[in-house]
């Protein structure tokens, strides 16, 4: 896997974006993502959808690449850890989580994780409503927040279009940045891109496999 980098100071903080849809912060040593949403493939099989379930372990090994490539002490989910109740993916995600006993994990509790409170309680996972730490604050959908500073969050699943030749147009997820707030872009290649909302004033830094790029 390739881990591409750029760094970003935000806060008098620096932030190092990935091209694999997370962020590092070595001032805290922790990992920080947003929109796993692990059960969903199963969920989908569940309902008759062919879904290969390859694709949450293609994500739970990028997880484990960044956490071992950062060697973080902290993984901080901004929220859809969880995407269903119990399935097949719960059980191999319980597996995977395992290895991890010298990491701390938080959980911003999302829409999609209030269905799972008591699976939640069953994996060392300590959730909260909402978190502050120095200058941010961590919440799923920032149009919840009702104080000031400067939000962290996910949920919207952010993508850009880039428009080539004639017709032709490319989706890319991306980090979108205003002067109040940071949007993540979902961590699940299982997820879709929302390209219409983008917040007005917001710089946003798309990536593909070997590159990150402002615009």
């Amino acid at each position: 896997m390739n881990i591409v980098k750029e760094n970003i100071t935000i806060e008098e903080q620096v932030l190092t974006l990935t091209n694999q849809r997370a962020v590092y912060w070595k001032n805290q040593e922790t990992l920080i993502l947003s929109d796993i949403h692990i059960g969903k493939t199963a969920h989908f099989r569940k309902h008759g959808i062919a879904v290969p379930d390859q694709i949450l372990q293609d994500d739970l090994d990028r997880l484990n690449h960044l956490i071992q490539h950062f060697s973080v002490k902290k993984v901080l989910v901004v929220g859809d850890l969880f995407h269903a109740e119990r399935n097949t993916n719960i059980k191999t995600f319980k597996i995977w989580l395992n290895q991890f006993s010298d990491v701390e994990w938080i959980l911003i509790q999302g829409n999609h994780d209030k269905k799972s409170n008591h699976l939640i309680n069953e994996l060392n996972i300590s959730v909260v409503r909402e978190l502050t730490i120095g200058s941010f604050t961590f919440i799923h959908d920032n149009l919840e927040f009702n104080g000031n500073g400067f939000t962290i969050s996910g949920h919207t699943h952010p993508g850009v279009v880039i428009k080539g030749k004639g017709k032709q147009k490319l989706k890319l997820p991306c980090y979108q940045i205003t002067s109040q707030q940071f949007v993540l872009p979902a961590f699940s290649l299982f997820t879709g891109l929302n390209t219409r909302d983008i917040p007005k004033d917001a710089t946003c830094y798309a990536f593909t496999d070997s590159s990150i790029f402002k615009f």
